[in-house]
């Protein structure tokens, strides 16, 4: 997998990486991540990629990361693992 860039976020680390003919956008919130993928031939620039990281979509990314921690913070729970 080559890196590419990171595209500069306040909240999240996301880092743009390729691979096998796919564009991978790694969006990394503490202890939790989320992967997307793109066929490369589906982009023509870099800057269209870092277009769609907008208000919207990473509204969507952090309600995703809030579902993730609850219900992996439930299940260490509900296993004994956390007390």
């Amino acid at each position: 997998m080559r890196y590419i860039k990171d595209i500069p976020h306040v909240q999240f680390k996301i880092g743009l990486y390729q691979w096998n003919s796919k564009y991978i956008i790694k969006v990394e919130s503490g202890m939790y991540e989320q992967t997307y993928k793109i066929d490369d031939y589906e982009v023509e620039t870099i800057e269209e990629i870092e277009r769609c990281m907008d208000d919207d979509f990473m509204s969507s990314v952090q309600s995703k990361f809030e579902a993730m921690h609850d219900d992996f913070y439930n299940t260490l729970k509900r296993n004994n693992v956390l007390f």
